[in-house]
């Protein structure tokens, strides 16, 4: 356990001895009953905002809690609990000790198989954040690499969170490379903020992580993309799951989280650079950062529907885990429980992801500025002061940061990529094309 931090208590009689056991009952001074909900989270994957770090900011759950105790007679106290990684959550969910948890896609699917095997059974009830091509998960390399490809890290030494969605990318990724993901590389299996090290430490020569490692690497000048995750054309998400015992128990509780989630969400999205700077006070991560995956035209596109197509996805990621011996199977379809969400919202859903568009953000703005071409943007950003630049890959549509991109000029177009392997191939297939360097882009723009 990373640490753990209890909020606020909802009405006054928290002030009293509590009941600690997760989801159960106490009496509180002998008048009051109390119950404990617990709340598994990873601050800084912040795909997973709307059930973790920016709702337990906002507050709304224990709001809608506050309801439900003053009509009900009980006082509801709320316990979050910070990790790295969805690995403990689950840990922590099969001992009963964790009643809703939020993990990626892969990580959710160990929580099924876990808590199928210790009789702990979990359900996954939303999603947080998704990207419909799988560009939440980035490999990255150190900034100084002769690495150019994936093609390169054949005999390499790669960091990743075995287990994990961007573990899920790295093996799929080689295979399609030709290279065996067990034996065509050295795979360390080590957590995020351990890789970034060994990274920089040069003991690895390059890095595979879920969001928002990538970026907060590639910002800081710690690192650059050598792999988008968004060419493997497979969606990634991630999601929350719940105790199948406590939804039982709590139905009207896990509604409540449920409804929260939905405010939370309709915040991102009316306010994404306030989301943004909220997310970076409550982690330490960059706004910039947060804002590149959270923001407008962000890499992740936050809706808690269980969308079909998610769902397909996530049974395509089964197999990935067998043949890596992290489980025997999964029935996905007994995982996935869609009747709380149902319940629990009336509210009609959001619109499907939609292309993202090169958007600048000036430095005393709380607002950005979004544009049609990449051309457009370098000549708004030439002399501004500006916070952020964005631009999509002209061929992914994954976000990144404008100084970070490898450009091409195409003619009296300029393109922008998130690796240089995708820049040479583009060059290769168009007659008069050619790299260039950000500040001779930004030239040309003008």
């Amino acid at each position: 356990m990373r640490r753990r931090t209890i909020s606020p208590a909802v009405p006054i009689a928290l002030l009293l001895p509590l009941a600690t056991a997760c989801g159960g009952d106490g009496e509180a001074g002998g008048a009051s009953k109390t119950v404990t909900v617990t709340v598994g989270y990873q601050s800084k994957t912040i795909n997973t905002v709307t059930a973790g770090t920016l709702l337990r900011s906002l507050g709304y759950f224990e709001e809608e809690l506050a309801a439900r105790g003053e009509k009900e007679g009980v006082t509801y106290r709320v316990v979050w609990q910070d990790y790295a990684t969805g690995a403990p959550i689950t840990a922590q969910m099969a001992a009963g000790k964790v009643d809703i948890g939020s993990m990626g896609d892969f990580p959710l699917l160990l929580n099924a198989a876990r808590g199928k095997e210790l009789k702990q059974p979990t359900r996954l009830v939303s999603v947080t954040g998704y990207n419909l091509r799988g560009g939440l998960n980035t490999v990255v390399t150190a900034p100084d690499s002769t690495l150019e490809s994936l093609a390169d890290l054949r005999g390499k030494k790669v960091s990743t969170s075995v287990g994990s969605a961007a573990d899920g990318t790295l093996v799929r990724a080689l295979q399609r490379a030709g290279i065996d993901p067990d034996k065509g590389i050295q795979k360390l299996n080590q957590q995020p903020s351990v890789g970034a090290s060994a990274l920089q430490a040069g003991s690895a020569d390059a890095l595979s992580q879920f969001v928002a490692w990538p970026g907060q690497l590639a910002f800081e000048g710690r690192a650059k993309a050598l792999y988008d995750g968004a060419e493997l054309n497979l969606p990634t998400f991630h999601g929350v799951t719940v105790r199948q015992k406590f939804a039982a128990e709590r139905p009207g509780v896990l509604d409540d989280f449920l409804k929260a989630q939905r405010r939370a969400t309709d915040h991102l999205r009316a306010k994404p650079v306030a989301a943004a700077e909220s997310v970076a006070k409550e982690t330490g991560l960059p706004a910039e950062v947060v804002y590149l995956y959270n923001g407008a035209n962000g890499i992740a596109t936050f809706d808690p529907a269980l969308r079909p197509e998610l769902i397909a996805a996530l049974k395509e990621d089964v197999p990935v885990l067998k043949a890596a011996g992290l489980v025997d199977d999964v029935d996905v379809d007994a995982f996935v429980d869609p009747a709380p969400l149902k319940r629990a919202l009336q509210a009609t859903g959001y619109p499907k992801a939609s292309a993202a568009k090169p958007e600048l953000w000036l430095k005393g703005r709380t607002t950005t500025r979004t544009f049609d071409s990449p051309r457009e943007l370098l000549k708004a950003a030439k002399g501004a002061d500006v916070r952020a630049a964005y631009v999509p890959d002209a061929l992914t549509g994954t976000l990144w940061f404008a100084d970070r991109a490898v450009w091409v000029a195409d003619g009296a177009e300029l393109r922008a990529f998130v690796t240089p392997a995708s820049a040479e191939r583009y060059v290769d297939g168009h007659a008069g094309a050619r790299i260039i360097r950000y500040a001779e882009a930004v030239g040309l723009a003008s």
